[in-house]
């Protein structure tokens, strides 16, 4: 049951039809929009916000990636753990590297870069006032003020809208692993279960 009613990406409001070009993607890659076309008005503000991460992104795609789907653990947002981007893929995220997430600080396949990033999204989603003046100079031996602050804002775009996820319970069109599993605190992991590749 949908907690929330889906617009068919035929009735949505023209300017997130515009956007989006709904008809391209998959029932998934439209995913939460099916939601947020509920507020226009406000999908276009995270879109823009979400899009200007990605489109300006100076982080390696496969480190964001990693960071992505460690979060995704923490908030147990089926849909974010399920997916892997094809950036992402295409920059090296495997199936084993993804495995690697389960022991972040003991994976020998993450660089030093990775792993602290990786640990900072650990703590951004699970104990944000732990990160202290050592973290970010751990950060520092790797990152510039601006690679850091996107990294920031990244943590804070999925922790939030994984959470809504979560909350949404969006599952549909995901593995079947992922749609008949209990809800709670670690129930499920991105690593070990099956994925999808989306745009």
């Amino acid at each position: 049951m949908d907690r929330l009613r889906q617009i068919d990406p035929a009735d949505w409001d023209p300017r997130l039809q515009d956007a989006i070009h709904p008809e391209e993607r998959t029932p998934l890659e439209n995913g939460l929009m099916r939601y947020f076309a509920h507020r226009p008005e406000l999908a276009l503000g995270l879109m823009s916000f979400s899009g200007s991460l990605k489109r300006h992104r100076r982080l390696d795609p496969r480190l964001v990636e990693l960071v992505r789907l460690r979060i995704a653990f923490h908030n147990q947002c089926r849909s974010c753990m399920a997916i892997r981007y094809q950036d992402a893929v295409a920059a090296g995220v495997t199936e084993d590297l993804v495995c690697s997430l389960e022991r972040p600080l003991e994976a020998p396949d993450l660089t030093p870069a990775e792993r602290v990033a990786v640990r900072f999204g650990d703590l951004f989603a699970s104990n944000h006032l732990a990160i202290d003046d050592a973290m970010f100079a751990e950060l520092h031996e790797h990152f510039d003020d601006g690679e850091i602050m996107e990294l920031a804002l990244f943590s804070a775009l999925c922790v939030g809208v994984g959470r809504l996820g979560a909350v949404l319970h969006m599952v549909e069109e995901l593995p079947t692993t992922f749609q008949d599993a209990p809800i709670a605190p670690g129930a499920l992991a991105p690593w070990g279960n099956d994925s999808i590749v989306v745009r």
